[in-house]
């Protein structure tokens, strides 16, 4: 007759697939946060030439009436 497979035996996971999913877990939370710092190095990069551009718009005409009032 057929033999049949018990279902617990699918279920338990070996030594070798166990490591894989952690290491693969520990790959996933890895790329998470180089991701997270990218989106944050980025931000930051926004953040200053956001600034430098508003102090620019700010100085440029105020120095542009201070020397044409001369």
């Amino acid at each position: 007759m057929a033999q049949k497979k018990s279902k617990t035996g699918a279920k338990n996971t070996t030594r070798k697939q166990q490591a894989e999913r952690i290491r693969a877990a520990e790959e996933r939370e890895r790329r998470a946060k180089e991701a997270a710092e990218a989106r944050a190095r980025t931000k930051k990069i926004f953040t200053i030439v956001v600034c430098v551009i508003l102090v620019l718009a700010l100085c440029i005409p105020t120095m542009a009436l201070t020397v044409l009032s001369m």
